[in-house]
């Protein structure tokens, strides 16, 4: 009787062991998982004149929508008066600005002219590194845009 519960006491010493080793495998698994996943979310800087000729392509992060979209960081100061200005021949354009936290400062989907371009006028309210997301409406697709951020300065 007393071989059958050390038996008993072994294997059930290891089970535990097992568990905690399967337990520190997935988590690094799921640690290893998470940074290679933030390393395909990349918005790109945008360049000192706050301009560029870019593209949407099926490569991009898809909207659920049928459509793609692509970010641009842009750091900003408290009190900054931007126009967004994003067109393009090939789709109908949004233009949405994000606050550093993610949340949504302000959008838009179709400039003042009538057109599909997209034309965003908003103000910060604090410093930070924000996104300009560019992106196609609804399946409206891919395709080739100038998007231009400006920084108002007030009329003396």
């Amino acid at each position: 009787m007393s071989k059958s519960k050390a038996l008993g006491l072994g294997q059930f010493g290891l089970v535990p062991a097992t568990l905690l080793v399967l337990g520190i495998s997935t988590t690094t698994a799921f640690a290893q998982t998470n940074k290679q996943a933030n390393k395909f979310y990349n918005p790109i800087p945008l360049p000192a004149t706050y301009e560029i000729s870019d593209a949407l392509s099926d490569k991009d992060i898809p909207t659920g929508q049928g459509g793609f979209a692509r970010d641009y960081m842009v750091k900003l100061a408290k009190g900054d008066n931007l126009a967004i200005d994003l067109s393009s021949d090939s789709f109908d354009s949004i233009i949405t600005l994000l606050a550093p936290d993610g949340s949504t400062i302000a959008e838009n989907d179709d400039g003042p002219d009538g057109s599909s371009n997209s034309l965003l006028f908003t103000r910060v309210t604090k410093a930070g590194t924000y996104i300009v997301r560019v992106r196609s409406f609804g399946e409206t697709g891919i395709g080739s845009f100038k998007l231009k951020v400006t920084r108002l300065k007030p009329v003396k």
